[in-house]
């Protein structure tokens, strides 16, 4: 018998529905290049274009058109399947979810996902491991994690991903630091002593590729493996080192570090979510999921802080 994987039928379902393979991806709480793929994995599986492109729009084939309800009714009957057995009983509820991220990102979200798990499950165990460089999918496929919390996972199929929030990058320096001072200009910024994060020990990244561009090159004097190590050393010298804006706004304040701007036209910050499909429609996964949406949407309502410089000549304000 043919392996047939039955998440292509419900992402065709959300594709026949929306019409757009973004509106899916949505709709998936995926990504647009991730639904892309699915739809390439369902051509091929089925020999049509299912949908084609006509003008702005996508219209569905009549091999498509043909399909739309036996689809939808599968897609239905299965999710009955997993409705009639209710919604979990949280306050009796005993397992432990494991979550990958890093130590920025755990710091930020530990406590407060654990208040509000805790609030309706006390008997749940919330476990966070440290990520490494790797594919997380075969772990996320055999429940060695639950989630992932980090950059999209865009390279495997078997990855659902949501995106949280999205942060930007700014510079952390100790309250009374000399470039607080001034405008925070290229030359200014590249001039100052600074201190890089990275697992790997590398001294250059984005930042140094962006000044790069300008002609300019920043001296990194140290390099630690995590950002709280970082921020610890920033509080208590002249370095100058980096943060998400808004995933590190607490720590930040705890250590009495001043946030800047950098004067570059830096990459935002894209924070998601990624399971395995497998728990796609598990009641209880599902609701963990919601718990982290939640402590994230909190800090995207309110997450905006006054700044401390002014705006680079190339960011915007």
């Amino acid at each position: 018998m043919k392996s047939v994987d039955l998440n292509l039928l419900i992402a065709l379902d959300a594709l026949l529905e929306e019409g757009s393979v973004t509106g899916a991806a949505k709709r998936m709480r995926t990504s647009t290049p991730t639904m892309s793929r699915t739809l390439a994995r369902l051509r091929r599986a089925f020999g049509d274009p299912l949908l084609v492109r006509a003008g702005r729009r996508m219209v569905p084939t009549p091999r498509a058109l043909a399909l739309r309800d036996q689809v939808r009714s599968l897609v239905e009957q299965a999710t009955g399947m997993f409705l009639e057995t209710g919604a979990p009983d949280l306050a009796s509820l005993t397992t432990t979810f494991t979550v990958q991220a890093n130590d920025m990102v755990i710091g930020a979200l530990a406590q407060p996902l654990l208040s509000t798990v805790h609030r309706q499950a006390p008997n749940v165990t919330v476990r966070f491991v440290p990520e490494h460089s790797g594919d997380n999918a075969p772990k996320l496929r055999e429940g060695v994690l639950d989630l992932v919390i980090g950059a999209p996972d865009s390279t495997s199929t078997e990855v659902n991903n949501e995106r949280l929030i999205v942060d930007r990058v700014r510079a952390v320096v100790r309250a009374g630091h000399p470039l607080l001072r001034g405008e925070v200009t290229r030359e200014r910024f590249a001039a100052a002593q600074h201190l890089s994060v990275s697992r790997r020990g590398r001294l250059t990244g984005p930042v140094d590729d962006h000044l790069a561009e300008h002609g300019l090159r920043r001296q990194v004097v140290s390099v630690v493996p995590s950002w709280a190590a970082s921020w610890h050393m920033v509080a208590q010298s002249d370095l100058v080192g980096l943060a998400a804006e808004k995933l590190s706004r607490q720590a930040v304040a705890l250590l009495g570090l001043r946030t800047v701007r950098i004067p570059l036209q830096l990459p935002p910050i894209v924070i998601a979510q990624s399971w395995h499909v497998r728990n796609q429609a598990d009641p209880t996964h599902t609701w963990f999921r919601h718990c982290v949406r939640s402590v994230f949407e909190t800090w995207d309502a309110d997450g905006q802080t006054a700044a401390t410089s002014t705006p680079g000549p190339d960011e915007p304000a």
